[in-house]
């Protein structure tokens, strides 16, 4: 299982999420090429290892483990796994 990022983070990208992940599996950073390109932030499901980091450092609640994802943001599974097949 990993931890999702979901649209509360949509046009926020604040950022709190990526500073406190120990194994750096948000992305993009804001000094990455795409980071002004995209909407939101995303998690590497195969790097992440679950610490739950994120959920703690979120100010808008996006961060979620996906067991825990309300029912109406569960295509955030697919959003953010598609993010790294690029």
């Amino acid at each position: 299982m990993a931890y999702v990022i979901a649209e509360p983070c949509i046009d926020t990208k604040d950022n709190s999420c990526v500073e406190v992940c120990p194994v750096d599996c948000i992305h993009p950073t804001p000094d990455e090429p795409d980071y002004d390109n995209v909407k939101q932030l995303y998690i590497d499901p195969e790097e992440c290892i679950d610490c739950d980091a994120c959920v703690e450092a979120c100010p808008v609640d996006a961060c979620f483990a996906e067991d825990q994802l309300p029912e109406e943001w569960q295509k955030y599974i697919q959003i953010n796994a598609a993010y790294f097949k690029k």
